[in-house]
C-alpha cells in the first residue's frame, strides 16, 4: 500500500481510540472505554496501543510512536511466522531507537498466522463462532508464558506505554486485549465491540491480499465465503470467548492467576495502573463503537 493511500485510510477511521501510524495497519489505544463496576472511571489511554505487525512503518510512522512515547513492543508472532514473512517481502522484526522489541510468542514452534490458520482450523469456513472459540481456546492454553510477560509490565512498569501485535492484530493481539479489559471491569459487551474495531483498522486492500494467500490452501480453496469469515473479527465471537473463560476460569482475573501465575497483589496493582476517576475521555471511542 503506499503512503498516500495508507494516510488516507488512516484520516478516514475514527480517532480515537485509532492512531494514524504510516505504514501500521489496525493502529489503536486500548484505553477510554468505561468500567462498569466503577461508575465515573475509565481505562487510562497513552498505556497499551494495539496493531498488525510493523515491519512496513515508515520514518514518519517511527516519528508517530516515539511521540506516543512507547518503550516496549511485544511481538506474539512465532519464529517460523516472522520466517515466513522476510520470505515473502513483508519484511520481519522491526526496532527503533528509544523502544525494545520484546519477543513474545503465543505458539513459539508454530505459524500462526491467518493463512496458516485455514488450515489448522478447517471449522473457521464452515462452523463460524465455534470455530474461533476454538481457536481462542487454544491460544488461552497456550499463551501464559507470553501473557504473564506483558501481564508482568502493566503491574510493575505502569510508566511505560507498550505496544501489542501479532500478524493481524487481531487473534492473539485481541484475546490478550480482551482480558486485561476485562479484569479492569470493562462490559463484555464493549469489550467484544473494542475487538470488532479490527474489522475497520484492517483495510480492503490487506484483507485481499491475505485472501489471496488463503486460497491456494485446500482447506478454503473454493470457498471465498469461509476465507472472508477467517479474517473476520465479529463482536459475536469475542463474546462467545469471553463466556467460554468465564466457565473455565472463572474470570479473566481467575485466568490470570490460574495460568499466568499472577498474584492478587499484581492483579490489582494492574487495576490500580490502568483504571482512574474523573469524566469519562471516552465519549468518541464509544461513538465509534
Amino acid at each position: 500500500m503506499s503512503k498516500s493511500a495508507s494516510s488516507t485510510e488512516d484520516a478516514a477511521l475514527p480517532s480515537p481510540p485509532f492512531v494514524p501510524v504510516d505504514g501500521i495497519p489496525n493502529f489503536r489505544d486500548l484505553g477510554g472505554y468505561p468500567v462498569s463496576t466503577k461508575p465515573n472511571h475509565s481505562v487510562r489511554q497513552g498505556i497499551i496501543y494495539r496493531c498488525a505487525e510493523p515491519s512496513q512503518v515508515t520514518p514518519d510512522g517511527v516519528g508517530t510512536l516515539t511521540k506516543l512515547g512507547i518503550t516496549h513492543a511485544y511481538d506474539l508472532r512465532s519464529n517460523d511466522e516472522i520466517e515466513r514473512a522476510v520470505a515473502a517481502g513483508r519484511g520481519g522484526v522491526t526496532a527503533w531507537d528509544g523502544c525494545k522489541r520484546v519477543f513474545a510468542p503465543v505458539f513459539t514452534d508454530q505459524d500462526y498466522s491467518p493463512e496458516v490458520l485455514a488450515v489448522r482450523f478447517k471449522d473457521y469456513a464452515t462452523l463460524g463462532t465455534e470455530g474461533f472459540v476454538r481457536a481462542y481456546t487454544s491460544i488461552l492454553e497456550n499463551a501464559p508464558p507470553s501473557y504473564s510477560v506483558i501481564l508482568s509490565h502493566l503491574a510493575h512498569e505502569p510508566s511505560k506505554p507498550l505496544l501489542l501485535h501479532c500478524t493481524a492484530g487481531k487473534d492473539r493481539t485481541g484475546v490478550i486485549c480482551a482480558l486485561v479489559l476485562s479484569v479492569c471491569g470493562v462490559d463484555d459487551n464493549t469489550v467484544a465491540k473494542e475487538y470488532a474495531l479490527t474489522e475497520i483498522g484492517l483495510s480492503r486492500q490487506w484483507k485481499e491480499s491475505v485472501i489471496e494467500h488463503l486460497s491456494v490452501h485446500p482447506a478454503l480453496h473454493g470457498n471465498m465465503e469461509g476465507a472472508w469469515n477467517m479474517i473476520s473479527a465479529k463482536a459475536e465471537n469475542m463474546l462467545a470467548v469471553l463466556k467460554v473463560v468465564g466457565e473455565k476460569y472463572g474470570s479473566a482475573e481467575g485466568y490470570m492467576i490460574e495460568n499466568c501465575r499472577l498474584t492478587k497483589e499484581e492483579i490489582e496493582m494492574i487495576k490500580s495502573n490502568l483504571i482512574i476517576e474523573g469524566p469519562l475521555a471516552s465519549e468518541k471511542v464509544q461513538h465509534s463503537l
